[in-house]
């Protein structure tokens, strides 16, 4: 690209708790160019997107607009500066209209109603979005809300526009739409990046296209000196190939599955879901975000109401149907949660409190009293067995690392002695040395005779614990791999295809 970049980044780093989401990265962009990002999940893609939207500020590195360095406080200096950011979750106001969330932010102490909407439609019309100003935000389309967000950076004179995911949600007609309107904004000069896991799109409608894993920038080059195999090869690396546990687990002849589910059905999140759990493997689930991996198990474990009809679920042959979490605890089913902070634990509790009551649910509907010293002796049982470290018991567990943090969640599930454990992303932001734990817990745990499913977006990971290894993509299993014949290029594949 010639010219002056409109954003240049250097060596920018985000650190969260000691893991590092994005590690000397060097990044640019010019006007009138359309910019993807690719990688897996967790690669940095979105951390980077935020650095440059002002959404957060790096920990290192320099960020420039225009050749002059930035240090953006906050999202409304990167809209000062023309940089607009649309997400995939979009962030309009439900209860205001569309004119109203196009000036949000940008409103003048004394505001017409009708030149508001007047300035809305005319922006909107001008993109050939039919939306009405007047309607409010709430009541619109996945594809329209986004509609919005895009007219509002065109309102607010955006030479950047970030879009996130901005086809997921959208059919084919919609997204030929997206990118018939992102061409006519680079005629206007209007540089985007866009982030997407359709690699197709990133090869048919960028520019160039950046490559990061594992919070790194691999590559930048030209749209068309890439194809699809060797967009795969630098998101996963060539190291990863090999990677991958080289004892599998068989069940020992006919053994019965302790978990089958069946055209499992779900809104538009689940599609006919259908797999089978055995006990003493661990069935590893991959897919990216947004696949149904961990809507299907909340599902299972009676957090999410599948549809009227929408298929069947059986424990150890029993057909089941939980209407809430703690029916499926007393079943002997355990639910670790990808967000350990909002639903993992009580984070003003101690760990042996929180413990204590991850025992105490198992007993769900019989009534029983239990002396405080027996509740101890079961926390304190597995704090060793878990090796939690930074406190006795008593401290609060927010004050805890992040990874030991993650073993209280796990212990408060396993002191259940559970039949069948569902770990959703289990490492996700805890330190190398707390990760290596966690996957021996998962692994022993499997050994014991249970069954375990795996919900990773870390394709090392999938590969490295998982005796089978199913591929989620759009609310459905696309792919079911006997661990020998698993690679991270056909898992990916699959993922992606």
């Amino acid at each position: 690209m010639s010219g002056q970049a409109i954003v240049k980044v250097k060596g920018a780093a985000k650190i969260y708790g000691g893991i590092a989401a994005l590690e000397g990265a060097d990044f640019d962009l010019y006007a009138g160019e359309i910019h993807a990002l690719a990688g897996e999940n967790g690669a940095g893609k979105s951390t980077l997107c935020k650095l440059i939207a002002g959404v957060t500020r790096p920990t290192s590195g320099t960020i420039q607009i225009d050749g002059e360095d930035v240090k953006f406080a906050n999202p409304k200096d990167a809209t000062a500066r023309g940089i607009a950011m649309v997400y995939q979750e979009t962030s309009l106001v439900p209860q205001l209209t569309v004119a109203q969330n196009m000036v949000l932010g940008r409103e003048r102490p004394f505001n017409s109603v009708r030149q508001v909407r007047n300035a809305a439609r005319q922006v909107l019309q001008s993109l050939n979005f039919k939306v009405d100003p007047s309607q409010l935000a709430g009541t619109l389309s996945t594809a329209k809300r986004q509609m919005v967000e895009i007219a509002r950076a065109v309102l607010n004179e955006a030479r950047v526009v970030i879009l996130d995911e901005p086809t997921a949600a959208l059919t084919p007609e919609e997204t030929d739409h997206l990118f018939d309107l992102m061409r006519s904004l680079q005629k206007r000069g209007v540089a985007m990046i866009f982030i997407s896991h359709a690699l197709e799109e990133a090869l048919n409608h960028a520019d160039r296209i950046t490559v990061l894993r594992n919070g790194r920038l691999v590559t930048t080059g030209d749209a068309a000196d890439f194809d699809r195999a060797k967009l795969i090869r630098h998101m996963i690396g060539d190291d990863l190939e090999e990677t991958g546990n080289t004892t599998i687990h068989r069940p020992s002849g006919p053994t019965p599955p302790v978990l089958q589910v069946e055209n499992l059905s779900m809104g538009s999140m689940l599609n006919n879901m259908s797999f089978s759990v055995f006990p003493g493997q661990i069935t590893g689930i991959a897919g990216l975000i947004g696949s149904g991996r961990t809507e299907a198990a909340k599902v299972i474990v009676g957090h999410t109401k599948r549809n009227i009809g929408g298929g069947r679920i059986w424990l150890d042959g029993q057909e089941i149907r939980y209407s809430v979490p703690s029916q499926a605890i007393a079943d002997g089913i355990a639910y670790i949660s990808e967000d350990r902070k909002q639903e993992g634990f009580f984070d003003t509790m101690s760990t042996a409190r929180n413990i204590g009551l991850g025992w105490l649910a198992k007993f769900r509907g019989r009534r029983i009293l239990l002396p405080r010293s027996q509740l101890r002796k079961a926390a304190d049982e597995w704090r060793s067995r878990l090796d939690i470290q930074g406190d006795d018991g008593d401290k609060s567990v927010i004050y805890l690392s992040g990874g030991n943090q993650q073993k209280v969640v796990i212990a408060k599930s396993l002191v259940q002695n559970p039949r069948l454990v569902i770990f959703d992303e289990p490492t996700r932001g805890v330190d190398i040395g707390a990760i290596a734990e966690i996957r021996r817990i998962v692994r022993s745990f499997a050994d014991s005779g249970a069954g375990v499913i795996l919900i990773s977006s870390y394709l090392p990971e999938i590969l490295d614990l998982s005796d089978r290894i199913l591929v989620a993509k759009s609310g459905t299993i696309v792919a079911d791999f006997p661990r020998e014949e698993a690679t991270a290029t056909r898992i990916l594949h699959a993922a992606i295809h």
